[in-house]
C-alpha cells in the first residue's frame, strides 16, 4: 500500500497554506509531522485524508487519485481523527466508538453482534472499559481524545490518519497512546500523525516530516537539534539514545553557555 503526495499546493484566502509538498509513504510506517503553528499540518494531513482538494497536485493511493476513489470504499480503509474532536449528542462511548464501524455497517437495522469483539477491542487498547457506557458528553476532554482514537482504530483501517492525537491526554495516556500508534505501524499499517511533542515524535515515529511556511523542509528518519532550530528557530539540547531519547529546549542563556 502506497499513498503518495505529488506537489500539493493548498491556496485559502490568497495564502499558501501547502507549497509544492509531495512525500511518498507505505505500510509499516509511523510518519511524524511536526512544524510550527501554521506551518501547513492540518492542511497537509487533510489533503492526504482526501477530506479537501489541493488547488494544485494530487494524492494517490495505489496508484489511483483519492478524488476517484469512492468515499465509503475510502473510509473503509482510512481512518480519521481531526483535531478538537467534538461530541454534541449524548450517546454512550461505546456507540460513538462502533461509529467508526459506519462504512461496514448494513444501511438498516442495529448493531450487528459480529462487530462487538472489535468494540471492546478498541476500548481496552484506549482505556476505555469504565467508560463504554457514559454519555460521551461526559467525558473529559482527554477521555474524549481517547474515544476518539478508539473510534478511528476499530474499523481496523489501513491507515491512520491523525491530527494532535496526544493533545490534552495525561503523560500516562499519551505515552500510553504513542506505543499504540507505533504498534499499529509495526502491524503493517501506514500511521499519519500531526506531533507538537518532539520528544515522543524522536522515540517513536520511523519517520519525522517538517514542515515550515506550507513548505516540506526535511523528511527523515532522525530528528536533530539542528533540525528543531530550524523548524521553530528554538535551541534544543538531545539526550539519552533509542527509547531514552529526550529534547530539553534552551533559554538563550543556557544555549550561551554550553
Amino acid at each position: 500500500m502506497r499513498l503518495v503526495a505529488e506537489h500539493l499546493a493548498v491556496r485559502r484566502g490568497g495564502r499558501a497554506i501547502l507549497n509544492d509538498v509531495s512525500l511518498s509513504v507505505g505500510a509499516g510506517e509511523f510518519v511524524a509531522v511536526i512544524g510550527p503553528n501554521g506551518a501547513g499540518k492540518s492542511t497537509l494531513l487533510s489533503a492526504l485524508a482526501g477530506l479537501i482538494r489541493p488547488n494544485a497536485g494530487q494524492v494517490t493511493l495505489d496508484g489511483q487519485p483519492l478524488a476517484g476513489i469512492a468515499p465509503r470504499d475510502l473510509a473503509s480503509r482510512r481512518a480519521w481523527l481531526p483535531q478538537n474532536p467534538l461530541v454534541e449528542w449524548p450517546i454512550s462511548v461505546e456507540r460513538l466508538v462502533a461509529l467508526g464501524l459506519t462504512p461496514r455497517l448494513p444501511a438498516t437495522g442495529g448493531l450487528p453482534a459480529a462487530f462487538a469483539p472489535a468494540i471492546d477491542q478498541a476500548l481496552v487498547l484506549c482505556d476505555l472499559q469504565s467508560r463504554r457506557a457514559q454519555p460521551a458528553t461526559t467525558l473529559s476532554g482527554g477521555e474524549l481524545a481517547r474515544a476518539m482514537l478508539a473510534r478511528a482504530l476499530v474499523g481496523d483501517p489501513e491507515i491512520l490518519i491523525v491530527d494532535e492525537p496526544i493533545a490534552g491526554l495525561d503523560p500516562a495516556h499519551a505515552i500510553a497512546c504513542m506505543r499504540l500508534l507505533e504498534g499499529q505501524a509495526a502491524a503493517g499499517k501506514l500511521v499519519i500523525a500531526a506531533l507538537h511533542d518532539l520528544t515522543l515524535a524522536a522515540r517513536h515515529a520511523s519517520r519525522v516530516i517538517v514542515l515550515v511556511d506550507g513548505g516540506l523542509v526535511s523528511d527523515t528518519d532522525s530528528l536533530t537539534e539542528a533540525l528543531i532550530h530550524r523548524a521553530f528557530g528554538v535551541h534544543a539540547r538531545l539526550t539519552g539514545e533509542g527509547k531514552s531519547r529526550a529534547f530539553t529546549l534552551l533559554s538563550t542563556s543556557e544555549k550561551s553557555a554550553l
